[in-house]
């Protein structure tokens, strides 16, 4: 009972990992990315007067991870948008959710439940992103472990590694935002993934990659839709980190906070807090009014 069980859940993985991800979950995966950009201060206004820029930033939303992998593994970093089909479906996402009349699209997308849709179709691309990533770097660099788990890592991270970049066509500078710094879930969930799949294509893990990718993208799935559903930024991660890296790398800094502006986690538009000298400087204007 318990083989057939476990025949049957092979099959199952083994059909779920031959499912295409063109155009169905790449669709999704388009959607989420592009809402991101959407929510970002000032997206829908330099969409209208550069839309040259707002496009550029949209791609790298949807494309950055194959930029960068490529970079890092010495290839034309433009690559991939030789992909005619999967440019002009990101392009037409970007259109719709931007400039579609009355906000029609963005608003049928954006309604939570349909939402929640697309935030697991695009765990399914994520990881399957990084399962070819691994893969990609076996290819070039057999025993080049560290080099599977960053190409892996950045295949899933998405935008997340390069959003200091893609702030800068958006004429926006937020060093402290660096994602190396202040990894949010997707992230480190990447890189724990590229981990895995890298003892699993050097045959470390006795797991087969079919199952991997069924295992881990259900994980994925089921972290990021509750995490959406309920607006949280509480990283699943957080309880095990909280216990391990106090004994492994010591106390962490009060200065560390886990709820970090990201793309995919947080979009604070409260106005900075007031320094000390421009109170001191309205309490002498008070003051001087009172004088008068």
């Amino acid at each position: 009972m318990e083989l057939a069980g476990a025949l049957q859940l092979g099959e199952l993985a083994a059909a779920f990992a031959r499912v295409p991800v063109f155009p169905l979950f790449d669709l999704g995966y388009f959607i989420v990315s592009i809402l991101y950009l959407k929510y970002e201060p000032g997206a829908v206004e330099m969409s209208h007067q550069s839309p040259v820029a707002s496009w550029l930033c949209a791609m790298l939303h949807c494309f950055g991870s194959y930029i960068l992998a490529d970079m890092l593994l010495g290839e034309a970093p433009i690559d991939y948008f030789s992909n005619n089909s999967s440019v002009l479906l990101a392009t037409a996402v970007w259109y719709l959710i931007f400039f579609c009349p009355m906000n029609l699209f963005y608003k049928c997308v954006s309604f939570l439940p349909v939402k929640l849709i697309f935030v697991a179709m695009k765990e399914v691309v994520r990881v399957r992103k990084i399962a070819i990533g691994v893969h990609h770097a076996h290819h070039h660099y057999h025993h080049g472990w560290f080099i599977m788990v960053v190409t892996g890592w950045v295949k899933g991270s998405g935008i997340a590694l390069v959003s200091n970049f893609e702030q800068l066509l958006r004429g926006v500078w937020k060093p402290e935002t660096n994602e190396i710094l202040h990894m949010t879930f997707p992230t480190k969930a990447s890189l724990y993934g590229a981990i895995l799949f890298t003892l699993q294509q050097t045959h470390w893990l006795p797991i087969s990659k079919a199952n991997l990718i069924f295992f881990f993208t259900m994980f994925m799935i089921v972290c990021k839709v509750f995490m959406t559903a309920a607006h949280s930024h509480t990283s699943p991660f957080a309880p095990i980190e909280g216990f391990i890296c106090p004994v492994l790398f010591g106390s962490v800094s009060s200065g560390y906070n886990s709820h970090h502006d990201h793309h995919e986690d947080s979009h604070d538009t409260s106005p900075p807090a007031k320094s000390k000298e421009e109170l001191n400087e309205g309490t002498r204007k008070r003051k001087a009014k009172k004088a008068e």
